[in-house]
Formats: C-alpha cells, sequence, structure tokens
C-alpha cells in the first residue's frame, strides 16, 4: 500500500492509441491516476464521463486524467470511441500497477470472493510524489472534489 508524500511508483502500460505512457514522463505536472475495474460498466463508464466533462478544466490546471484497467488497449479503444471519452485509458492486463498501487484486492459479491481492482484515484504532484490518494471511490461528485485537489495543488 502506498502512502501520501511518498514517490508514487512509475509505471509504463499500453494506452488506447497504440502508444505507450510512462508515468516518470510526466513528471513536471500533476497527474490523476484513476483505477476502475472494467471498461463499459455502470459505474466504471459514469466515472470516465465524469473525468471526460472536466478534462478541459483539468488541463487547463496543467493536469494529466489517466485511466487504468486490466482491459486490454483494443477494449479501451471501443470504451473511449462508445462514449466518447476525453481521457487515456491504459491496460493493465498483468496487474502490475494495480498491485504496486495496492488497489488489486480480494473483493466480495453475493458472498463469492475474487479479486480485482478497488475504485481508487491517485493525485501525484510535479514532482512525482503521491499528494492525495482516494480508496473505494463512490462515483457521484468523485471527478469534482479530484478537480479541486489538483487546484489546492496550486496554492
Amino acid at each position: 500500500m502506498i502512502e501520501d508524500g511518498k514517490k508514487a511508483p512509475d509505471f509504463a502500460l499500453p494506452d488506447d492509441n497504440g502508444g505507450e505512457v510512462r508515468l516518470s514522463k510526466l513528471k513536471g505536472r500533476p497527474v490523476v491516476v484513476y483505477f476502475y475495474p472494467k471498461d463499459d460498466t455502470s459505474g466504471c463508464t459514469q466515472e470516465a464521463k465524469d473525468f471526460s466533462c472536466l478534462a478541459g478544466e483539468f488541463a487547463a490546471e496543467g493536469a494529466e486524467v489517466i485511466g487504468i484497467s486490466p482491459d486490454s488497449p483494443k477494449s479501451h479503444q471501443k470504451f473511449k470511441s462508445k462514449h466518447d471519452l476525453q481521457v487515456r485509458l491504459l491496460a493493465d492486463e498483468q496487474k502490475d500497477v494495480a498491485t504496486a498501487y495496492g488497489v488489486w484486492v480480494e473483493k466480495s459479491m453475493y458472498g463469492k470472493k475474487y479479486m480485482g481492482v478497488e475504485r481508487s484515484t491517485f493525485l501525484i504532484d510535479k514532482s512525482g510524489k503521491l499528494a492525495r490518494s482516494w480508496r473505494k471511490v463512490r462515483v457521484p461528485g468523485h471527478a469534482e472534489e479530484v478537480l479541486e485537489a489538483v487546484r489546492e495543488l496550486k496554492r
């Protein structure tokens, strides 16, 4: 489990456009990394739409917003196109990054236990340190709260 104030674990993952994103290359500006369980499910779709609606405001603050799930780049491409999403989506198919951030956890549904992504968001400051984290995220109002935290970084 990573802690606020510590260096954020670096990663390099494929994105929805066939490229690769390395966190350390984004140093010098705030980065919002949100982990979500699955493309095109109700909560995940709403969260991606909420971040997309505020994409211009995040950009105005100099922040990059990145969504990460275990889905493939091809799945991300379809998801992004279907909902006109304005955020970069990265594929963590091996769950290495989710594990490094402590969000690949045991979950329970209808009494059955399984491994999955715990919806979580991390705000990484321009020096590469974890400025703030949100775990077990509830989607309504979350993107707005993260945007406000990005704005507070500049104060």
